[in-house]
């Protein structure tokens, strides 16, 4: 017996893109900066998902599992490129030459120093404060997305935007 109808899953599979496409490619472009490495990265979480739809257990929304594959995937990205780097630090500005290089000169200064501040928080921090701040998700479907406590994300969450505000407020020209 054939568990899956694959015109069945390839139907569902397509409305499951149009419906998260959007969503997914902001929360992965806010991670890695760039436009074509956030598309690429896209398209491999959904590659992957679709792969993987029958270890979909539905303990969670299938959209926090589709966050949780995207967030796997744009951090397997980010590793790779500091492996060539080595310090974070380093990839921080490499990710901010990209913010910068990405946005025309006609980009608000305000919002890029924003990101810029973003982009140089802790990659955990970084992560739940997007989750958060950008997307408005819950703690709760945060810890199933990144697998921390609620607890620990909601330190780190205010510890992100002391950080933020910080920067934003040392910055101001």
């Amino acid at each position: 017996m054939k568990l899956r109808d694959p015109k069945m899953c390839n139907a569902g599979f397509e409305q499951l893109v149009l419906m998260y496409r959007e969503s997914l490619y902001w929360h992965i472009r806010r991670l890695v900066v760039s436009n074509e490495d956030a598309e690429d990265i896209l398209q491999e979480s959904l590659i992957k998902a679709y792969r993987s739809l029958d270890e979909f257990r539905g303990e969670s929304r299938l959209f926090t599992w589709l966050y949780r594959i995207a967030t796997n995937e744009s951090l397997q990205f980010l590793r790779r490129k500091k492996l060539s780097f080595t310090p974070y630090e380093e990839v921080s500005d490499m990710l901010i030459r990209t913010l910068y290089a990405e946005n025309n000169t006609d980009a608000d200064e305000l919002l890029l120093r924003f990101q810029e501040a973003i982009l140089r928080l802790p990659e955990k921090q970084r992560i739940v404060f997007n989750l958060r701040y950008y997307d408005e998700l819950s703690y709760e479907e945060i810890s199933r997305i990144t697998g921390q406590s609620v607890a620990t994300l909601k330190t780190g969450y205010h510890y992100a935007v002391e950080k933020v505000k910080k920067y934003m407020v040392n910055s101001q020209i």
